[in-house]
């Protein structure tokens, strides 16, 4: 799935040829042999130092090592925030993200199932527990209750995975409104990139 936009963003971006001093530093980091960057970095060029806690916290909220929840499960719930926030530049990079994990049929079957919010059939009862606060936190956040989080210990998420959870659901309610009031399209992008990148740099760690 591959849905492309008019235009790349609304504000400029800082292209890595631009960049000097701290972005310059952080492009490099970042940057593959080309200098390939996706728009998504390149827009937040305009003020580095935001860029810079934005990769850390996506570093610890979807690759650091002590997380539990399988990659396959954070890009589905990546997928489900981005779907609830009606954010296609992020559905695309994260469904491609999830296809290096489960195969094409399951991936597909996943992405269908979560923009019908039809879970019951697809998803297991204890992740269509985690889904269903995902999809609270997300929509209406100020309607969560203890109740939510009585639901997910029931079902078996320990509580360092309901923190993990509700990390996942912050960080990508944060780049949907990051891309969303951008206007941020996936045009001339390598879908997933990102994703790769970082796994490589938090491999190195």
């Amino acid at each position: 799935m591959l849905i492309l936009g008019e235009q790349v963003s609304w504000i400029n971006k800082i292209e890595f040829s631009q960049a000097e001093g701290k972005l310059k530093k952080i492009y490099e980091r970042i940057a593959d042999e080309n200098g390939y960057l996706d728009n998504i970095v390149k827009v937040h060029g305009q003020r580095p130092h935001t860029l810079d806690g934005h990769l850390s916290l996506y570093r610890n909220v979807m690759h650091h090592p002590a997380n539990t929840f399988t990659a396959a499960w954070r890009e589905t719930v990546a997928v489900y925030v981005s779907l609830l926030n009606q954010c296609d530049y992020c559905i695309n990079h994260h469904l491609a993200n999830l296809h290096r994990h489960v195969s094409k049929q399951t991936a597909e079957t996943l992405f269908l199932a979560l923009k019908a919010n039809d879970l019951q059939d697809t998803f297991s009862d204890k992740q269509v527990v985690m889904l269903n606060y995902v999809k609270v936190l997300t929509l209406l956040p100020a309607s969560v209750t203890k109740i939510q989080i009585s639901r997910l210990l029931e079902s078996g998420v320990k509580e360092g995975q309901i923190l993990e959870l509700n990390q996942l659901v912050g960080y990508f309610s944060y780049a949907n409104r990051m891309a969303l009031g951008l206007g941020l399209s996936n045009d001339g992008e390598q879908l997933g990139w990102v994703n790769q990148q970082v796994e490589k740099e938090v491999a190195q760690m």
